[in-house]
């Protein structure tokens, strides 16, 4: 993998797209498929049918080793902190507090967040990105870790991360969970029931299979459906957190991007809206074609 992390090796014109590239490029981290972990899609679907197209588990193996490496350890550790219910308030205690800045100095050590930080100092426009990387490091945790609120009437009952990461319930429905590290936990702990793959929406899409980086799918979260997500797969986490904080501080709520993993071309946009502003909704990948 390319350890190269300047920008000027890209050139500070270039798109948002070839931004993205470089960022998967340089996941040096990210799991590898058949030998880390295997998936078994199953059957395909539409977002609107009703039944189970998958009778097995979307994971049949994932070497839990892998999950010590440092980042994915100080990952997990943050997914027991909220309550997936949005209008109750979250009450963080100090040692979940640093278990946020545990993953955030993790993640800023390694080659996709050094890049995210350095093309943002020269590209972005939206706000000021600061040199020095502690300041950096805050604004991490203010995109993503601040609370606000999701429901009207309650303050601080979400955060980007949980939102994005962790999952959510509101109004009966699964929002967010686009991480694949917290699909494959909630469905081993069985309190997630994988139903099936949805295709991109070209018609001449490639066949879906086991070395798909990038799945559209449909779950059962805690008996509650969540009809279409689509996630990475077998990614590191802090490819994710650099991609959707590029995307998201880019200033575009949907950003074209192609994406090549090696096997496979994806077409994707990458989506992301705020809250109160200047911190993260929500951001995830939607799947147009596949190539």
């Amino acid at each position: 993998m390319p350890q190269d992390i300047s920008v000027r090796r890209l050139g500070l014109e270039e798109s948002v797209s070839k931004a993205v590239q470089q960022l998967y490029d340089l996941d040096s981290n990210r799991l590898t498929p058949g030998e880390d972990y295997r998936i078994n899609v199953q059957g395909s679907k539409k977002p609107y049918w009703t039944e189970d197209k998958a009778e097995e588990p979307l994971f049949s193996y994932v070497n839990e080793r892998e999950l010590q490496r440092p980042t994915y350890h100080s990952f997990i550790s943050l997914l027991d902190n909220y309550s997936s219910e949005t209008g109750e308030a979250e009450v963080l205690y100090r040692s979940e507090v640093n278990e946020s800045w545990t993953f955030i100095r993790a993640i800023m050590k390694t080659p996709p967040m050094q890049f995210c930080h350095e093309y943002l100092r020269e590209n972005c426009t939206s706000r000021n990105i600061p040199a020095d990387e502690d300041e950096f490091e805050k604004l991490l945790y203010d995109l993503w870790f601040d609370l606000y609120g999701r429901s009207r009437g309650v303050r601080s009952d979400s955060c980007g991360f949980e939102h994005v990461f962790v999952g959510e319930i509101k109004d009966d429905e699964v929002s967010g969970l686009h991480n694949w590290i917290q699909i494959y936990l909630e469905e081993k702990k069985g309190k997630l029931d994988y139903r099936g793959y949805i295709k991109p929406r070209s018609k001449g899409a490639a066949s879906t299979n086991h070395d798909d980086r990038v799945l559209t799918l449909q779950f059962h979260w805690n008996g509650i459906e969540k009809k279409v997500g689509t996630s990475f797969i077998g990614v590191s986490p802090e490819f994710e957190i650099a991609l959707f904080t590029l995307c998201f501080l880019m200033g575009q709520e949907n950003n074209a991007v192609e994406l090549s993993t090696g096997p496979d071309v994806f077409d994707l946009n990458i989506r992301c809206y705020s809250m109160c502003r200047d911190k993260i909704g929500t951001a995830f990948p939607e799947a147009l074609d596949h190539h």
